[in-house]
């Protein structure tokens, strides 16, 4: 049972960053809520059948935490619909944090997380690049583009994480196929972010790539020379390629930093603002921070810490903050590439959430939970775990070599 549950707990991340594009409607939901309740009926058999637990590490008392407070919000939230239509989001959002935890049980397994969320990111960068080339958006001449189902500045951020994780596998894959699909999502996923027109997506992506070059310079100088003799060209195909009215729309950025309201973000913050020092302590209810700020109902709070503050109070902030800090450890623990990378990525996620609410996010916690799982990894095994990430491909018989001393002990 464990084995079928960790398949699907494989094709559960495979499915997260493309999730909106398929979905069947009520009452079955996107693919990955199909799958991920799935998973959730084999997982809690196979923990059973095996008769033990893993022991929860501290991420995962305090997601347990947060999502028992944010239930506790039913008592004196504002709308009881909205706040009971939440925990159940939440729940198949935050499961997954203990989910990873139970059944990753070694390096590999890690690996093959990172693996199937940067396949799912191809998929999600190819769908973007397919709305591009549709000829309704041709027709309708339609200036951001994103996958069928998805909002341009979510597919940005998508997309945005999976580019330190790509980097990573390039400079640690033995395998040809796999540096090759590592290699080719940089380039995609870096002209889909463009074709979002994301400005927080385009930032966040700068953020990324300059991670990537640290790990690229770092382990394959030689790779890193012929990136830099095609980017000319790279460069000249995204100006011939990409609409004009895209690059106008990045080139206001400076402007709206320097004085503009972001577009409108700077009204949102300021009634959010207003409901929080309403309810500061506990909150007006998970999923009522439109209705607490008085905004039309498209509306969110485009900003994580915020949209905690108001609708749990200073209670969910402070242990949301208590997680990021734990995910900051956990990086901290880790050695390397798998270091910088994570680190990254982690970084990509903090500059996203300053401008949109990643709380709700299946993304937000698989990222959560492959740091736990590193961090842990790290502490029980750090040479094993070195040894799974080699800068050299030659060096993949010595990480074989010491995974079947591990497992066989």
């Amino acid at each position: 049972m464990r084995r079928v549950a960790w398949i699907l707990l494989l094709l559960f991340a495979f499915a997260i960053p493309w999730e909106y594009s398929l979905d069947l409607g009520p009452p079955l939901g996107n693919v990955a809520r199909i799958i991920g309740l799935l998973l959730l009926l084999v997982a809690i058999p196979a923990v059973l059948q095996a008769g033990w637990l893993r022991r929860p590490g501290a991420m995962q008392w305090l997601a347990l935490g947060l999502y028992v407070w944010l239930c506790c919000t039913c008592f004196w939230t504002i709308d009881a619909d909205a706040t009971l239509m939440k925990m159940r989001a939440y729940f198949q959002e935050m499961m997954i944090v203990w989910l990873v935890w139970e059944f990753a049980e070694s390096p590999d397994d890690l690996c093959n997380l990172l693996r199937v969320y940067v396949t799912g990111s191809w998929v999600l960068a190819l769908l973007t690049v397919t709305s591009f080339n549709s000829p309704d958006a041709i027709a309708d001449g339609q200036m951001r583009f994103a996958a069928v189902g998805q909002d341009p500045n979510d597919v940005a951020r998508f997309l945005d994480l999976g580019l330190p994780l790509a980097a990573l596998l390039l400079t640690s894959e033995r395998r040809w196929p796999a540096r090759l699909m590592a290699l080719g999502y940089l380039p995609l996923g870096l002209f889909a972010v463009l074709l979002t027109a994301s400005r927080g997506g385009f930032l966040a992506a700068l953020v990324a790539l300059c991670g990537c070059a640290v790990l690229l310079v770092r382990e394959r100088g030689k790779a890193v020379a012929a990136a830099l003799i095609a980017l000319p060209v790279f460069a000249a195909l995204l100006w011939f390629t990409i609409p004009a009215e895209i690059f106008e729309r990045l080139a206001t950025i400076p402007a709206q930093l320097e004085g503009g309201d972001l577009n409108e973000r700077l009204n949102i913050w300021s009634a959010g603002w207003h409901a929080f020092v309403q309810a500061p302590l506990a909150g007006s209810g998970a999923g009522t921070f439109v209705l607490a700020a008085g905004l039309a109902p498209i509306d969110t709070a485009h900003n994580t810490a915020l949209s905690l503050a108001v609708s749990g109070g200073l209670c969910a902030l402070f242990l949301a903050a208590a997680i990021v800090a734990l995910a900051i450890r956990a990086v901290l623990v880790t050695r390397g590439k798998l270091r910088i990378a994570l680190a990254t990525a982690l970084l990509v996620w903090i500059v996203t959430s300053l401008v949109a609410t990643v709380e709700e996010s299946r993304t937000t916690w698989l990222l959560l939970a492959m740091i736990a799982l590193a961090g842990r990894l790290a502490e029980e095994d750090p040479e094993l775990l070195s040894a799974s990430f080699p800068g050299d491909p030659h060096t993949g018989g010595i990480a074989a070599s010491m995974r079947a001393l591990r497992w066989s002990n």
